[in-house]
């Protein structure tokens, strides 16, 4: 089975909007500081790669899902070019009301690209900048990041506390050298 790293997409690959605001188009997608160089050494290290991402915006009419996939390929296409690999990605498009079992914190989103991709969820991560990023990858079996933006409140109880992409990644690889090493 293969190990796998979950991003959030919004506040973790990409600039997020402000509050009560959406990503909708492609020249509001803004890749945050080190986000190709986190997600190439992710790649190195053999970890899978896929976003997992809650779109309410395609629920509230404000983007179509054709033009949400549009996006992503877009993203994936130009992080390729950097050298990163995103295996995949999977975004639950519902409203938060009535719940469903992919957006989270539910597990569902890493628990259908488990099933998809073949991954040992004991052995990957969940990188988000929520709470509820944090109890989705628990409720999976994964060990979690939380990225803090600016003077944010941490929540959720993670793993490893980061301040971009990349500083979750460097700790996170280093975790794993130090596991293989007293092995």
């Amino acid at each position: 089975m293969k190990k796998a790293v979950f991003l959030d997409r919004d506040g973790v690959i990409n600039r997020k909007a402000p509050e009560g605001q959406y990503i909708t188009s492609w020249k509001e997608m803004k890749f945050l500081p080190g986000v190709a160089r986190a997600i190439a050494l992710l790649n190195r290290a053999r970890f899978r790669v896929i976003v997992v991402s809650n779109q309410r915006c395609v629920a509230k009419g404000l983007i179509t899902l054709e033009d949400l996939y549009a996006m992503n390929r877009r993203m994936c296409k130009d992080l390729t070019a950097s050298g990163a690999i995103i295996d995949d990605a999977y975004y639950c498009p519902h409203d938060k009301q009535p719940s469903c079992k992919c957006r989270k914190p539910a597990p569902g989103l890493l628990l259908r690209a488990a099933r998809e991709h073949h991954i040992n969820l004991a052995a990957s991560w969940m990188i988000g900048d929520s709470g509820s990023d944090i109890e989705a990858g628990r409720s999976a079996g994964c060990s979690t990041a939380l990225i803090l933006h600016d003077h944010e409140a941490a929540s959720g109880n993670p793993d490893v506390f980061a301040h971009s992409l990349l500083d979750a990644t460097r700790q996170i690889l280093r975790l794993k050298s130090h596991k293989c090493a007293s092995e």
